[in-house]
């Protein structure tokens, strides 16, 4: 099936059945990431954990993360983008399975690291792959697709988390064959896991990376099934000149300009680009939402609800991005969300300093601030979801330029779950002292200075070929 694209005729289902494939990668990201949430007071009964060893078996996930995020972008390089999504799969199995059988929380977090390996890795490769085989006119709408799949997964785990626990009697119930529901919420995730490990079977590999290895008839059968055959003779030819001029492999040297011997300004753009996205504090609610609103007088189950509806506004606001990233552009969502995060999270900082506990012990807040904090909360979920969310992944995706691309994801991704590990590991500690409001407006703080980040580093890419962007 072939329409027009902006100047372009291509092949919108073959381009469709390839984003759709690529970006279950997506989901089982949000889902490894968002099925801890829910688990942890199994994890504490199970594993005699405190306070330090539930942020520890947390953010297990991240050292894996981290790793898998340097490392693919370099993999990619050397086995191809297909090659790393299918490695990414089995790590998501295997990471699935173990969990759920783990006997001490020293196997659990193996094997949370397991799968935070195939996390990382999907979560720079997946946009990329996407970028390299789609219209640079649809680009920014596809790749958002990315994001909405993430907030599936995520949403997913926090449905399956509840129905477990709601049919079970709660997480740290007996369930089927005997084994806690908690254990089940692990085992589930190995059914998408599959299903992604055998769709990869059928997409074909990046036609940027196949030109790279000096496999241009093989590229050229792809790009001609994508945009046709004049257009694959053209595409051949601008992606092998937008190579740099001694056609070396890509290395990370080559994020160092050779002119001024200083790191790219590309380089310090993806990197904040990454880090912000993680320093307003999102995963926060992704990987603590249930025992976060706990703390506050909400009782588990009504906790798992508010996962799930968090769930379901986060896929509209990405919907909302991916009707209009095309239109308006990346840097404008950037501006907008950043704002907004500021000033809703800044609310929930302050409904969070008025909590009282009672004389049996019992937190809550006073009159309508618990409302105040949860709409306060479900805002800024939107505005990240609109803008920060899909959009980073969008940019870090395309902004860099073919040469460096694979060297480029890797330091950014690596940035990213580093942040990210450090925002969640830290957050158990944080909201017994200073506290859930200190915490909150620090993360308003931080969403405040990606505004003014974005605003001085951030070049609009909107509409323009990959072979084209600069670093």
């Amino acid at each position: 099936m072939t329409r027009d694209v902006g100047d372009q005729r291509v092949n919108i289902g073959f381009i469709a059945a390839i984003v759709a494939v690529a970006t279950i990668g997506g989901f089982m990201f949000g889902y490894d990431s968002g099925v801890i949430n829910g688990t942890q007071k199994g994890l504490e009964a199970a594993f005699d954990l405190g306070k330090l060893g539930i942020g520890v078996n947390v953010g297990a996930i991240l050292i894996g993360s981290s790793i898998g995020a340097f490392g693919a972008g370099r993999l990619a390089d050397r086995i191809g983008r297909r090659g790393v999504m299918m490695l990414s799969a089995i790590l998501f199995l295997a990471s699935a399975l173990l969990a759920g059988a783990a006997s001490s929380s020293a196997i659990f977090i193996f094997a949370r690291i397991i799968g935070g390996l195939g996390v990382g890795a999907a979560s720079v490769i997946s946009p990329v792959y996407i970028s390299e085989v789609t219209p640079a006119s649809i680009r920014g709408r596809l790749s958002s697709v990315q994001q909405v799949m993430i907030i599936s997964g995520l949403t997913g785990a926090f449905v399956a988390n509840f129905a477990l626990a709601r049919y079970a009697g709660g997480s740290t119930a007996d369930f089927w064959l005997g084994y806690e529901a908690w254990r089940w919420m692990f085992w589930l995730q190995a059914i998408p896991a599959a299903i992604y490990l055998c769709a990869l079977l059928i997409i074909p590999e990046s036609p940027r990376y196949l030109v790279a290895k000096g496999r241009d008839a093989e590229a050229h059968v792809v790009l001609t099934r994508l945009f046709g055959s004049d257009e694959a003779d053209r595409k051949v030819a601008e992606i092998r000149g937008s190579l740099a001029a001694d056609h070396h492999k890509p290395k990370l040297s080559d994020l160092v300009d050779k002119t001024t011997g200083k790191i790219r300004p590309i380089l310090w753009a993806g990197i904040g680009l990454a880090v912000f996205q993680q320093l307003v504090g999102i995963n926060v609610v992704f990987y603590y939402g249930a025992t976060l609103w706990e703390a506050v007088g909400f009782t588990e189950d009504n906790a798992l609800q508010i996962n799930i509806l968090s769930g379901v506004l986060s896929i509209g606001a990405c919907l909302f991005t991916i009707a209009t990233v095309d239109r308006i552009g990346r840097k404008p969502l950037l501006l907008v969300g950043s704002a907004g995060m500021a000033v809703t999270l800044a609310v929930v900082a302050w409904a969070f300093s008025t909590a009282v506990t009672d004389a049996a012990g019992a937190v809550s807040l006073p009159g309508n601030n618990g409302i105040i904090a949860l709409v306060a909360a479900n805002l800024y979920v939107i505005f990240f979801n609109a803008s920060w969310g899909p959009v980073m992944w969008v940019m870090l995706g395309e902004m860099f330029p073919n040469q460096i691309r694979g060297s480029g994801l890797a330091v950014s991704g690596f940035a990213q779950w580093i942040a990210n590990a450090a925002i969640s590991v830290s957050f158990p500690a944080l909201a017994v002292s200073p506290g859930l409001a200190v915490t909150y407006f620090g993360y308003a703080f931080f969403a405040a200075v990606s505004f003014f980040f974005v605003r001085a580093m951030v070049n609009e890419t909107r509409g323009r070929e990959l072979e084209d962007m600069q670093g």
